[in-house]
């Protein structure tokens, strides 16, 4: 009988399911994992001490850069933190606007999600099916920010600016026919909600299509069920928050139990897990997509009934518009004092947090009355999930690594912040 050979195996960071940043260190006992040892610093951003050099509306574009794959999500923890240090409430549009762009941002995590748990694990053909809907959804954000990815759009006050009466068509060229740009151009006639809405009556069936492939598959059910398992107990001790948390069974949401924006008038439920592994947070998230399609579709529904500002009327922490700094020397003075000094901020200390896609997104900043804060600190989801890591993937085989580290939904901004 062959002797099985203890040593220690170096996984990452270039390795196609690490994604060129997490290294691991594995103990190993032929194939069964004795010990996991996650080395961070590899990117190391300085991302809080970055913001605590900079004026406070500067800092917005930080934390896109934080999970860049959950990108307004992170600044609305940032700006909800800000707004209770000023004491400013945005108009009711702009929390609609906001709550859209979060469950539109959780559905874009989730995919990205989806496609390379799916690809790590061996599955390539839902990838390519995951990103058609992102496509749909990155042109949203570039419409109202003008970037696809790292948007600063959300604003102490409100958002940058109102959802635009238009969306980008395709135009012809060498590579697309008439018939398919008309084709591509069919829902992008109308307005910027009318586009939505169409992307909303057309994904649950997208949704259907992914678990088609997946949900059903030996294969993927031989890579997932009783891989990771964590017990509810052991969740809650570790730190677990969103999908990680609720895949092992406790129902815990920041838009349920401590509502923020807009969520209370809105329908949706909270998917849960019931054994804790791998293949129930993959479920979990899937039904999340669906949950987050419906937010979307009211939040529509009530932004086509209800005009409105988008933005508090306050120069000291708004700018003028362009037309207004053109002609008038006070607005020129706000916006110059704006975009050079920032804005001042009471001293004190708040605490915001908001249910991103990973679990509980928080931002803790202590002000000391000038212009930018004396303390930031970022609370990621997936720095308690990371740690855990070692627990989860004990007495699994090496393949299972990769299946764990998908169903964690890592990503390395928010952890090497």
């Amino acid at each position: 009988m062959a002797e099985f050979q203890q040593f220690t195996v170096n996984f990452g960071p270039q390795h196609p399911a690490a994604h060129g940043v997490l290294r691991l260190v594995l103990e190993m006992d032929g194939e069964v994992i004795q010990k996991a040892d996650p080395h961070i610093g590899l990117l190391h951003r300085a991302t809080e001490k970055l913001a605590e050099t900079k004026p406070y509306n500067q800092s917005i574009g930080y934390m896109d850069r934080l999970d860049y794959v959950s990108m307004m999500c992170n600044e609305h923890g940032y700006v909800l933190a800000i707004e209770k240090l000023l004491g400013v409430k945005p108009p009711l549009r702009a929390q609609y606007i906001r709550v859209m762009f979060d469950e539109m941002t959780r559905m874009l995590n989730h995919l990205l999600w989806l496609g390379c748990h799916a690809l790590d694990i061996g599955a390539m053909t839902v990838f390519l099916y995951c990103f058609r809907e992102r496509e749909d959804l990155m042109d949203c954000y570039e419409a109202v920010s003008g970037t696809r990815l790292h948007a600063t759009y959300y604003r102490p006050g409100g958002v940058y600016r109102d959802l635009p009466d238009s969306m980008p068509r395709y135009a012809e060229s060498k590579h697309r026919s008439a018939a398919e740009v008309r084709r591509l151009n069919e829902d992008r006639e109308g307005s910027m909600l009318d586009f939505i809405e169409a992307f909303t009556a057309r994904f649950p069936a997208r949704v259907d299509e992914y678990e088609t492939l997946l949900t059903d598959n030996r294969i993927w059910k031989q890579r997932t069920v009783n891989i990771g398992v964590v017990t509810p107990e052991r969740a809650m001790a570790l730190g677990f928050t969103g999908p990680m948390l609720r895949g092992s069974g406790i129902a815990w949401d920041l838009r349920k139990k401590q509502p923020y924006e807009v969520y209370p008038d809105l329908d949706f439920d909270i998917p849960v897990g019931v054994n804790g592994d791998c293949y129930d947070r993959y479920l979990v998230r899937m039904e999340e997509l669906r949950q987050s399609n419906r937010i979307v579709q009211q939040c529509v529904e009530w932004l086509r009934k209800n005009p409105g500002p988008v933005m508090i009327d306050d120069h000291k922490l708004v700018p003028p518009t362009r037309e207004q700094m053109k002609g008038d020397m006070e607005s020129l003075i706000h916006h110059f004092k704006l975009f050079t000094e920032g804005y001042t901020v009471p001293a004190g200390e708040a605490y915001a947090a908001v249910e991103h896609p990973k679990g509980e997104f928080g931002v803790y900043i202590v002000a000391d009355g000038a212009n930018k804060p004396y303390r930031v600190k970022v609370r990621a989801p997936g720095f308690p999930h990371l740690a855990a890591l070692d627990e989860m993937v004990r007495g699994h085989m090496l393949a299972d690594v990769v299946a764990v580290i998908g169903t964690q939904d890592i990503v390395f901004g928010e952890i090497d912040r």
